[in-house]
């Protein structure tokens, strides 16, 4: 028999290229039930995680999903040389009603932090962030049709955060910031992997 496949909901980052293939996954997006909302968004790689994704690019889909099953096999047919992620929410912290639009969601991975209780922290100080309206935990893959010259070794840590806020993307980005160095103060280390700024909402 084989294995029952878990699915997870979360976030998929497409780069969009305003080629065919960037195309045709928006629009098959913009109608599927599986995508609850679709954004037009800048990305920002960290230094830390530059190394690992040479070959990214600046503007990308956001979809937030319910199933990532289906989402893998969007990917596998439209698969582009520029790398798409998949952020598979494993572990909802928590999800709140916040004042303002969703416009910015950042991603970060741990170093370590694979106890309970370091987990446990982490949820706490996000929740003490009052302009977070989602936190959670999960897990990432990508696809690319050129093969990454280095393997990004946290996949498995991932902590994806979104952000509601009428100030601009350099303020939300600041408070990010903070978000992090409280984490770190506590002795783990959480590091940025990719900061998502939304232009447009699209769906």
């Amino acid at each position: 028999m084989s294995e029952q496949q878990l699915s997870y909901s979360g976030y998929v980052c497409a780069p969009y290229l305003h080629n065919s293939e960037s195309i045709q996954l928006k629009e098959s997006w913009m109608s599927s039930n599986n995508i609850e909302a679709l954004y037009f968004v800048t990305g920002t790689f960290s230094d830390e995680s530059k190394p690992y994704f040479s070959d990214s690019t600046n503007h990308y889909l956001l979809g937030k999903f319910k199933d990532n099953q289906y989402i893998t096999d969007d990917l596998n047919k439209h698969n582009q040389e520029k790398t798409s992620f998949i952020f598979n929410v494993k572990d909802e912290l928590f999800q709140r009603e916040v004042s303002g639009e969703t416009n910015f969601v950042t991603v970060y991975y741990l170093e370590y932090g694979e106890y309970e209780e370091d987990l446990q922290e982490v949820a706490n100080i996000l929740l003490k962030r009052e302009k977070i309206r989602i936190g959670g935990l999960g897990h990432m893959t990508t696809f690319c049709t050129l093969s990454s010259k280095f393997t990004f070794p946290y996949a498995e840590n991932i902590v994806i955060i979104e952000v509601a806020s009428e100030k601009g993307h350099q303020s939300v980005k600041k408070y990010c910031e903070q978000t992090k160095r409280d984490v770190n103060r506590k002795g783990l280390t959480m590091t940025n992997l990719l900061s998502l700024s939304i232009l447009e909402k699209l769906k």
